[in-house]
């Protein structure tokens, strides 16, 4: 006959036993459950990703409000087959944040970052985790040389390509060109001649922008900077401006910054539907093109993600409410270079579950789960055309996988990121309110390491 001690310890089994059969019951985000989750037919794709169930994948990014709840749509499937959760948090602040919550050790696990400047010195602060094998792998099987150098730092992939955009764009309404009889320019001195017809008209201002960005304000104004630099002066001084092998006060980089001053600081030109030039830099960059679906301004130059930012129900096509053009060259004989940005997968830690999310960022699966959310566009080379629903997308992706493209990487996110995501913005941020040509770029020059 059994003991009392017996008794009790089989009582205390039997209690354990119970308790196990109905969590396993449950399935939920136990690793038996997620298993047996990973072995049916709708996560099929995600068989590689085993073994991680029941973890926590924190993740922090510049990417907000409709484009974050899109990306987090995308990636909804590989964590519920997986059994991972993603918090995720997209803020307006995140420049300046990063640093903070890096310094005071509460890093996130993943950073998507858009300045290959800021993940570099991230890198050679050794903060980040260099990508494991298997992301590696994929990400070069998906992305050419050229994506790749940017997330890498002294010979290591520190992270993998994520999205990408085409900034030469310039959206305009082609119903407003269509009554008023105007054609779509295709060189600078074109859009020029335009610009000036429709301010001779008096009827709109031609041009619409808006700079404000929380604590990244100045940026779009450092994209016009970097665009007209590529038009006025050509990809190589633009290599050589980024690199600082020429300085940022040179004669070269005060002609293309007083070109798009030629713009931007006219006052028969701009800023159409909000006031007179300064108000570019209290506009916000989200608001910037708006006045065109409201017949109050012509032209706005602005990436091609800015079909994310129009008002619910616009039709963004060659024959709807908005459409962009190519950004024109100034001299087409010298090529039609485009310039670009895009975000890079990293991570500040670098356990299992980490190193998987990465991995599944760089597939083509991922890239085409998120083409077929909407408004998203990606150099990964598996992107398939047809995923991608959105006619600026389409564009995009053809133009980033085009081989002939003379493509080059937003310069202010490759530059150091006290100077790209610093001086720059704050630089333009002065010039569009007052400061001259010299006196800013004298003052992005001396803030330049030493």
């Amino acid at each position: 006959m059994a003991s009392h001690l017996q008794r009790k310890l089989f009582a205390l089994v039997g209690v354990a036993a119970l308790a196990l059969t109905a969590t396993a019951c449950k399935g939920g985000n136990t690793d038996t459950g997620a298993k047996d989750k990973l072995d049916t037919p709708e996560c099929a794709a995600f068989t590689d990703y085993k073994g991680i169930a029941g973890k926590t994948v924190t993740v922090y990014s510049p990417i907000r409000d409709a484009d974050g709840k899109l990306m987090e749509d995308a990636w909804k499937a590989w964590a519920d087959c997986t059994g991972v959760t993603v918090k995720y948090e997209g803020s307006a602040e995140f420049e300046a944040q990063i640093k903070v919550r890096v310094d005071g050790n509460r890093a996130p696990d993943v950073t998507l970052i858009p300045q290959p400047g800021l993940l570099e010195s991230f890198a050679k602060a050794g903060k980040l985790k260099p990508v494991g094998d298997k992301t590696k792998a994929m990400a070069e099987k998906n992305f050419t040389k050229d994506w790749l150098k940017y997330g890498t730092v002294d010979g290591k992939l520190y992270g993998a390509p994520l999205g990408s955009n085409v900034k030469s764009f310039v959206w305009y309404s082609p119903k407003m060109f269509k009554d008023n009889g105007w054609t779509v320019p295709t060189t600078w001195a074109e859009l020029i001649t335009l610009s000036d017809k429709i301010a001779g008209e008096g009827k709109l201002k031609p041009w619409c922008a808006g700079i404000g960005s929380g604590d990244a304000t100045g940026w779009p104004a450092t994209d016009w900077i970097e665009d007209i630099v590529l038009r006025d002066q050509g990809p190589d001084v633009y290599d050589k401006w980024v690199a600082h092998s020429i300085p940022f006060n040179g004669p070269e980089i005060t002609s293309a910054t007083d070109r798009a001053g030629s713009i931007l600081k006219n006052a028969a030109y701009v800023n159409g539907g909000y006031g007179d030039v300064k108000s570019i830099a209290t506009t916000t960059f989200q608001d910037g093109g708006l006045p065109i679906v409201q017949g109050k301004c012509a032209l706005h130059r602005q990436a091609s993600f800015y079909a994310n930012q129009w008002p619910k129900g616009t039709k963004v096509a060659e024959d709807g409410d908005v459409f962009a053009f190519y950004f024109p060259a100034i001299d087409p004989a010298k090529g039609k270079p485009v310039l670009g940005g895009g975000e890079f997968t990293a991570a500040f830690t670098d356990r299992p579950e980490v190193q998987a999310f990465q991995t599944y960022l760089a597939s083509e699966h991922y890239a085409n789960t998120r083409a077929k959310t909407g408004n998203w566009v990606s150099a990964n080379k598996g992107l398939e055309l047809a995923n991608v629903s959105n006619p600026i997308d389409k564009k995009s992706v053809q133009i980033l996988q085009d081989p002939a493209t003379v493509f080059r990487f937003d310069g202010s996110d490759l530059m150091p990121a006290t100077v790209g995501a610093g001086t720059f913005w704050k630089g333009m941020t002065d010039w569009i309110t007052g400061k001259s040509t010299k006196e800013t770029l004298d003052f992005i020059e001396n803030s330049w390491p030493k």
